[in-house]
């Protein structure tokens, strides 16, 4: 029982991530969230706490939620590996038709 609360817990905080998807600089309120998600604004909240906690979330100075830094990070490191693979992929194509004859 304990694992499918733990398991509920991180979809819960999944889809509050994802809810603030495209608000990382005027965020949502806790009840704009609570009424995205279908939560009460205590669960919310907690969920809230802990992205906080780990970095995945910022409470700006009026209350509002948005991505944190560790988030920001992770999307920033992925933009750059796929900037990568294309700059590679760029390059084979470049390789192929230069070759092809």
């Amino acid at each position: 029982m304990t694992a499918k609360r733990t398991h509920d817990s991180v979809r819960r905080a999944l889809r509050l991530m994802k809810a603030l998807r495209g608000h990382a600089l005027r965020g949502l309120s806790n009840a704009e969230l609570a009424k995205a998600l279908g939560e009460s604004p205590v669960n919310v909240t907690r969920y809230v706490d802990t992205l906080v906690e780990e970095g995945w979330a910022t409470r700006l100075e009026d209350g509002r939620i948005t991505p944190g830094i560790a988030f920001l990070q992770f999307a920033m490191a992925t933009t750059e590996e796929l900037d990568r693979a294309g700059a590679r992929l760029t390059e084979m194509r470049a390789r192929i038709s230069t070759n092809h004859h």
